[in-house]
């Protein structure tokens, strides 16, 4: 399996000019549209002392910048692959790697925000002592470090196998062609299956602990209920990423004809959609960030 967490895109679309300006202005429309909703989630959070001292919506807004930073590069790649086809390895080196921190991150962050969740209703009287600032903070240094520890070795390995030459000519910029060393292969598969395996356990641990809770008929339970299935749903979309190179197979033999306008899709289905329900899923249905956001809107 041959997971990437960005599309493989052609090094030269044969479509036609027109359809190709066509999806590049529409990724560049949605990747603006998302930056600037995640953006002025940002500017509400960093402007009210009532966020930033509060575990969820640090470990929100942390997804939230993540998400951004995922659409913004992936965009640009889906860009450079219409237009400019190649750039030389350093640069693409960079956005991919600066690409895979996100894009690893944003499942380990939500599965933190589940537990943060499940602490909140099924160990109230506990929370405000295990959910501190600080251990909010040492906990989004550990996602980094986790992702950081995944996504390095392939940088080391390759700079240690490649020949020099290698470094110095232009690629299509994707993983694939960046780290395609065979061990890193292996490796991104056995790591990704226990990442898959840890982060469903624990949304469907803590959905049905909640789900228990909820049985009080408690208004805040059924809340926190609610938002742990929203949960499991944006996780299945984040990890439909590792499942893409199967997908894209089957596109290519029964989309043979509109194989390009297919990957198209699935790129935004799998790659930018899933970047922009962050914001509807915590933001828009939270009470106090519904309501500095309306005042920002309305100023």
């Amino acid at each position: 399996m041959n997971i990437t967490a960005i599309p493989n895109f052609p090094a030269r679309s044969p479509e036609p000019f027109s359809k190709v300006l066509t999806k590049s202005l529409l990724v560049l429309l949605l990747g603006v549209s998302i930056t600037c909703i995640n953006a002025s989630f940002i500017h509400v959070f960093s402007k009210h002392q009532i966020f930033y001292l509060n575990p969820r919506y640090i470990l929100f807004i942390h997804l939230v910048l993540n998400d951004m930073i995922q659409v913004m590069l992936s965009v640009i790649l889906c860009v450079i692959s219409y237009t400019i086809h190649k750039i030389s390895f350093s640069i693409c080196c960079f956005i991919i790697l600066i690409t895979l921190f996100a894009t690893e991150n944003t499942p380990l962050n939500v599965a933190c925000m589940a537990i943060e969740c499940y602490i909140a209703v099924c160990l109230p009287l506990r929370h405000s002592r295990i959910c501190t600032i600080k251990n909010t903070l040492m906990l989004i240094g550990l996602i980094w470090v986790t992702s950081m520890s995944v996504v390095l070795p392939d940088l080391f390995v390759t700079l240690a196998t490649r020949p020099l030459d290698f470094f110095h000519y232009k690629y299509v910029c994707n993983r694939v062609n960046a780290f395609s060393n065979p061990i890193l292969v292996k490796k991104r598969n056995i790591i990704y299956s226990v990442f898959l395996v840890i982060v469903w356990f624990t949304i469907f641990y803590t959905y049905f602990r909640i789900l228990f809770t909820a049985r009080a008929a408690s208004k805040s339970s059924k809340k926190a209920r609610n938002t742990i299935i929203l949960h499991g749903f944006q996780v299945l979309l984040y990890m439909a990423k590792y499942v893409g190179p199967q997908l894209q197979d089957v596109i290519q033999q029964h989309f043979l004809v509109n194989y390009f306008d297919s990957l198209f899709a699935f790129y935004i289905i799998v790659h930018v959609l899933p970047r922009s329900i962050s914001p509807i899923i915590y933001g828009v249905r939270d009470e106090n960030f519904r309501k500095y956001l309306k005042r920002n809107i309305c100023k």
